[in-house]
């Protein structure tokens, strides 16, 4: 950490920021006294790209595609079941 007056600061802010993004803490002090912090506002965001996570799942299980019971009230109502198999409904 660096002290240093508002003088000295408006005459080098260019190589203050520079030592800031450095990782530098730089306080900026009027008479002795300090008054701000030179710091780094943020990082800039990793950018995001479709299908990141696709390693994470590895499985999902035979009961996915299952109702929610908790969902019951909210799902259309079931529709008849239709035979794949066209002899399975011969009288």
């Amino acid at each position: 950490m660096q002290t240093i007056s508002i003088h000295e600061a408006k005459t080098h802010l260019s190589r203050l920021i520079q030592r800031a993004l450095d990782g530098e803490e730089i306080i900026i002090a009027k008479r002795n006294e300090p008054l701000v912090r030179l710091e780094v506002i943020r990082e800039k965001p990793r950018s995001r790209h479709f299908g990141g996570l696709k390693s994470l799942v590895l499985a999902m299980g035979p009961s996915f595609d299952d109702p929610l019971p908790d969902f019951a009230d909210y799902a259309p109502p079931a529709l008849p079941h239709v035979a794949d198999d066209p002899n399975e409904y011969q009288a």
